[in-house]
């Protein structure tokens, strides 16, 4: 179970500090031009499916003793044009690379996605998510 600490700083402007102590800064500013200062709320959203996602893979492929001695992922979502810009749909794009068997990666990232990642699991029911493989040498 984990629990966050979420503070307001100023005006739109918050930190957020998690079950172990890290903090990141989320928000714009309030003038008119919409800079962000902080993460936006939504992009944590596509990030926490890209982390436990890349996680799962990771781990799984230490276990098939596959030479991974990278990965990238690149998470989109497409959402509404209204409020409240609910996702639509997400893809997830593995970028991995090393000496790896294709099938093993495919069967890592199905895992991943379908059996261990928490998030993707929870979002799953309410948005489309699909995700693709590359492999560079």
């Amino acid at each position: 179970m984990g629990t966050i600490i979420l503070r307001s700083v100023e005006d739109k402007l918050m930190i957020a500090t998690d079950s172990n102590g890290h903090s990141i800064v989320i928000g714009r500013s309030p003038d008119e031009g919409f800079t962000w200062y902080g993460m936006k709320p939504s992009d944590l959203l596509l990030i926490s499916a890209a982390a436990c996602s890349a996680y799962d893979v990771v781990e799984i492929m230490a276990k098939q003793k596959q030479p991974m001695r990278d990965l990238k992922v690149e998470c989109r979502g497409d959402q509404m044009e209204s409020p409240p810009y609910t996702f639509t749909r997400i893809h997830l794009h593995y970028l991995v690379y090393g000496n790896v068997d294709p099938q093993k990666l495919e069967k890592a990232i199905r895992l991943a996605e379908e059996k261990y990642c928490s998030v993707l699991s929870t979002l799953r029911p309410g948005v489309p998510i699909s995700s693709d493989f590359q492999i560079q040498e």
